[in-house]
């Protein structure tokens, strides 16, 4: 069958347990989040992106493509951690469509206050689970991965 582009029997079962491990890495960490960490694993994501930009801001449409979400699922996103005060959106000067996202302050301190947990939770279910060998490799994999379906996005 492997001229018809089936997997063979190796890599079907490698691929199924690519699947059931990245489904249950996901599930005990948004169980993490939901048990000790006072942000969402998404919001977590988030503010981790512009915690790492200039200003703690980036454009909506930048957010969305780190993220690898759509525009509107972001701005349902958005709008919750606006409204508790963790992000404020503003236009951005000269562009009338562009629109940035800052984090504040207040949603700078409760990353702050979150990454301890979020961090223990990636050990705990994934980091210490593998040799270092198999993390490097598995962040050289992913990476590659990820080019591959963004290039198809474009």
């Amino acid at each position: 069958m492997t001229g018809t582009g089936w997997l063979t029997d190796e890599q079907q079962c490698s691929w199924r347990s690519y699947l059931e491990g990245t489904a249950r890495f996901v599930d005990a960490l948004e169980r993490a989040h939901d048990d000790g960490v006072p942000l969402s694993l998404g919001e977590y994501n988030l503010m981790v992106q512009l915690s790492e930009a200039p200003e703690r801001t980036l454009r909506m449409s930048e957010l969305a493509d780190f993220l690898a979400l759509s525009r509107s699922r972001l701005t349902h996103t958005v709008d919750r951690m606006e409204r508790r005060g963790l992000v404020v959106r503003r236009r951005v000067a000269g562009d009338r469509r562009g629109v940035n996202c800052t984090m504040t302050e207040a949603g700078w301190s409760l990353l702050v206050a979150a990454a301890p947990a979020h961090v223990a939770a990636v050990r705990r279910y994934l980091v210490d689970v593998l040799t270092p060998e198999e993390f490097a490799t598995l962040g050289r994999a992913m990476a590659k991965v990820a080019v591959t379906a963004k290039a198809s996005r474009a």
